[in-house]
């Protein structure tokens, strides 16, 4: 797969909120960098002007044994690139494959595996996000429940609160939100886990409290750290992460899922054909 390398700064990006001001300035360099120089503890404590033990606590809030088990990785899979773009297209282009193989880096087939096994045990299932991240929420629960899932979105800061009320362990509740801040969707993730529900939530920011109130987090690779990120829609990494969920809970029981799909179609396309019928009936009447 030349297009993609895995790549230790999306692991980076999704810890940033946990660092020191120290720890943060040694991301902003592995972030930042884009040229090979010498990566040793010393060297690159020198350049910082910080510590080894700070590099080494660094690393280890970033899920390594340590600062050399980090480097290694971090060098294996050091491209250096040159930015050569030529104009907004090339610029937005650029920008979504960078994102593509930020997902690469991030996604945990394994994980995405349970999830799939969780929608196929749930008896109802909800999805919930405010504003890009409901709009991600409405797209899920239509493709979801064109192949058979009891799903619905809940985008409403209201109807978000309320429906924890409702939530027990034959639920499984998906909460959206980039930042991993939005109140309500926190507030549904607590109280559905509370009472026995699996949580899922999907976000950028990776926190050590998530652990007491969710299932499982999937990580999405953020767009704060991004070249010309702000000209990217932010639904694009949510969609992605959902395509390769939807991918894999297709795949169990494949045939059933894709006639359930087939099987909706035909019934959208005969509804158009009725009311294609009709208003042909009311155009006659009126000529």
């Amino acid at each position: 797969m030349e297009y993609y390398v895995k790549s230790v700064v999306p692991i980076i990006e999704s810890n940033y909120d946990k660092f020191t001001t120290v720890e943060k300035n040694i991301a902003d360099f592995f972030i930042q960098n884009r040229k090979k120089v010498d990566f040793s503890a010393k060297a690159v404590a020198e350049r910082l002007f910080v510590s080894e033990a700070s590099l080494s606590r660094f690393a280890k809030k970033c899920g390594y044994r340590g600062y050399r088990e980090f480097v290694y990785q971090y060098e294996e899979t050091f491209v250096e690139r040159q930015e050569s773009i030529t104009g907004n297209t090339r610029m937005v282009l650029n920008a979504y494959q960078e994102l593509l193989n930020k997902t690469y880096s991030l996604v945990d087939e394994a994980q995405i595996a349970r999830i799939s096994r969780y929608l196929n045990q749930a008896e109802r299932v909800f999805v919930c996000g405010k504003g890009s991240s409901g709009l991600a929420a409405s797209e899920m629960e239509i493709r979801f429940m064109r192949i058979g899932v009891d799903i619905d979105s809940v985008l409403d800061t209201d109807l978000i609160r309320m429906q924890a009320v409702f939530q027990d362990k034959r639920s499984l509740v998906f909460g959206i939100s980039i930042s991993g801040e939005k109140e309500e969707i926190l507030f549904l993730l607590k109280e559905a886990h509370r009472r026995g529900a699996k949580t899922v939530l999907l976000t950028a920011n990776n926190k050590e409290e998530y652990e007491k109130f969710c299932t499982e987090v999937i990580l999405l690779p953020s767009l704060r750290h991004l070249n010309h990120g702000n000209v990217i829609s932010p639904q694009f990494p949510i969609l992605i992460m959902l395509d390769i969920i939807y991918s894999y809970y297709v795949e169990q029981d494949k045939y059933k899922k894709e006639s359930l799909h087939d099987n909706t179609l035909r019934a959208l396309e005969e509804g158009t054909q009725k009311r294609r019928r009709v208003i042909d009936r009311t155009m006659e009447d009126l000529i």
